[in-house]
């Protein structure tokens, strides 16, 4: 995935380890918002690994005082102990489970919540460089394996951890030669783990990616349905899917066939050890120099090993799989949004919407230069049109106004302030924009037009819908209003998805409309209803008309045209027909031939009126 400049990991400089630890350090940070939960959690933990642990020594006892003595009451004593024992382990060993698993879910309530709204936060240029697919699989694939790192690597970590520790120190008060050749394990143990941390490491991060591309393969195709119908390219499509997931397939089965080898190799280390304990010991117990109950405990305790050394290559997955999601994951959450509120920004009140461009230049990240010494004075209440081929820079001049991008040189400003310096929310909130490509929610009608304005009353929606041009559509539906739309409005035409755009901006009332080719989508006859609507909705409102039509920007105070991010033409409709340039030449191809044949068809009447053979002149 191409990350955002902002999003590139800011600590690779660092040694490995010290990339790992700061990693699983913020990951143990998100535990800080449930204290409660995660010390009730080591508790039961601590208490379920501690009633394990005795349960050796007793048996030890009653064989030393109970069997070899003959003593049924220290039988039946050690039995009810048992039992005791265990109840209370199971006791707190579902006290375990339910806490891990339940912490395990609000941190990751809270992970999903925090991603999504620092996403929300994240400026243009970090989504014009991410993948959605990617973005998708860090919400849910990376969440859920730190998820499950909290009851699976976490908690069986810490029970690991007492296990050993416990073990070896009930050993040392049983036997010292016993607890050596114990401790022998440990570095052969660790030899295995850091071999196969080492290799798992990259492997399990491969994996992550993989997941990510192939979530990004799955969104393009599904949201490019249509597409890929219309053009018969399902097979190909498929084809594409099943290579991206056989190379997913591939790289976890490389991944779990190098981790398979380390649960092995670590059992036979613990039943080695535990096969020359009982040579040890046998010979101790031989000679006397050992109680049988004692080398009957000794063995229980390095058998007890097994649990967590059998866990160890399970958590060693579960460990490196969190480590590739914590590092895509913190990626996602440092990167900083470009675009921010300034220390000292003002709310923009009763706004004019007196707009001006003032030497405005813009180049994009990549080095691409697109707007060039761009100046432009919009007084309140006039409509601007701007003109241009396509990559002109028509829609980057108008993204700057709401800073959806910074200018790179000079500035703008809306009632005298400069965009930087009104807070974002106060700015975009007085600024209206249909853009070309219309998004619609998976919602009803109502809730997409009403979408800016929080507690829209069906009334203000309504007429908003009139204004457009929509409401007798709407009102034709089955469930009017009610009407769910579909996943991206693939319910309705373009030209209704147009209609209900204009209407989400109208009931914004904002001061300044931002108009992007907003009629492209529609018939001749709808584009006429519409812009009678909206030269009604226009007076007093600063208004920029992106247009391909001339008919639909003829009217404007100001028409300007655009040419390689240069303006290279301005003025009114009747100034630039006299200058003989671009917009001459434009009007010349789509407009004078029809105006002249409106005009011969407006005298039509009287022509018609003439007697036979009698000439106009005459």
């Amino acid at each position: 995935m191409a990350l955002a400049p902002s999003a590139r990991p800011t600590v690779t400089h660092l040694p490995p380890w010290r990339v790992s630890w700061r990693i699983y350090r913020r990951i143990f940070g998100l535990l800080r918002s449930h204290i409660g939960m995660t010390l009730l959690t080591v508790l039961c933990v601590l208490l379920a690994t501690g009633f394990a642990l005795v349960v050796p020594a007793l048996l030890g006892w009653v064989i030393d005082t109970g069997i070899h003595q003959g003593n049924l009451m220290y039988l039946a004593f050690a039995a009810g102990g048992v039992l005791i024992i265990s109840s209370l382990r199971g006791f707190f060993a579902y006290g375990q489970g339910y806490y891990s698993q339940a912490l395990a879910a609000v941190v990751a309530y809270d992970l999903r919540n925090k991603v999504y709204a620092h996403l929300q936060r994240l400026s243009f240029d970090f989504h014009d460089d991410s993948e959605t697919g990617q973005l998708m699989a860090r919400m849910t694939v990376d969440i859920e394996s730190i998820r499950q790192f909290i009851p699976l690597g976490f908690v069986r970590v810490i029970t690991s951890v007492l296990t050993f520790g416990g073990v070896i120190v009930i050993l040392a008060h049983i036997s010292w030669p016993m607890t050596l050749l114990t401790l022998l394990s440990l570095p052969i143990i660790a030899v295995l783990a850091f071999q196969v941390a080492r290799k798992l490491g990259p492997m399990w991060r491969n994996v992550q990616n993989e997941t990510g591309d192939l979530s990004t393969v799955m969104q393009e195709s599904l949201s490019g349905r249509r597409v890929v119908m219309s053009f018969a390219r399902e097979a190909h499509e498929s084809q594409k899917y099943m290579l991206k997931n056989r190379r997913l397939r591939d790289v976890q089965m490389d991944a779990m066939r190098t981790s398979a080898w380390n649960q092995p190799l670590m059992v036979f280390v613990v039943n080695a050890i535990t096969v020359l304990a009982l040579g040890i010991g046998g010979v101790a117990v031989i000679q006397h120099q050992m109680s049988l109950g004692n080398l009957f405990a000794v063995t229980q305790y390095i058998l007890l090993l097994g649990t967590p050394v059998r866990a160890f290559g399970f958590m060693m997955n579960w460990l490196l799989r969190t480590l590739a999601s914590g590092q895509r994951l913190f990626d996602v959450l440092d990167a900083q949004p470009s675009i921010t509120d300034a220390p000292n920004a003002v709310a923009l009140d009763n706004a004019t919407g007196h707009v001006r461009f003032e030497d405005v230049a813009f180049t994009y990240k990549n080095g691409r230069a697109v707007l060039h010494d761009i100046t432009l004075d919009a007084q309140p209440g006039q409509v601007i049109a701007i003109l241009g081929a396509t990559g002109s820079g028509k829609s980057t001049l108008l993204s700057l106004l709401p800073r959806f991008y910074d200018v790179t040189s000079g500035r703008i400003t809306v009632d005298g302030h400069d965009v930087r310096d009104i807070k974002l929310a106060s700015l975009r909130q007085n600024i209206g924009m249909v853009l070309q490509d219309v998004f619609l929610f998976n919602a009803t009608i109502r809730e997409n037009i009403a979408l800016g304005v929080a507690g829209a009353t069906d009334e203000q929606v309504i007429a908003a819908a009139k204004v457009a041009r929509l409401h007798d559509f709407i009102m034709a539906l089955p469930d009017s209003y009610e009407t769910w739309v579909g996943e991206r409005g693939v319910t309705l035409s373009g030209g209704q998805k147009q209609r209900l755009a204009i209407a989400r901006t109208l009931l914004l009332d904002p001061r300044i409309l931002v108009l992007d080719d907003s009629t492209s989508s529609v018939d001749m006859e709808t584009e006429y209803l519409i812009h009678a609507a909206l030269d009604a909705v226009m007076q007093g409102r600063t208004s920029f008309v992106v247009a391909s039509r001339l008919r639909t920007v003829k009217h404007a105070d100001q028409i300007i045209v655009l040419d390689q991010g240069r303006i290279t033409e301005r003025g009114t409709h009747a100034e630039l027909l006299a200058a003989g340039g671009t917009y001459a030449r434009l009007y010349d191809l789509q407009l004078r031939e029809q105006e002249e044949l409106e005009a011969m068809l407006d005298r039509a009447p009287d022509v018609a009126a003439m007697p036979v053979g009698a000439s106009e002149e005459e």
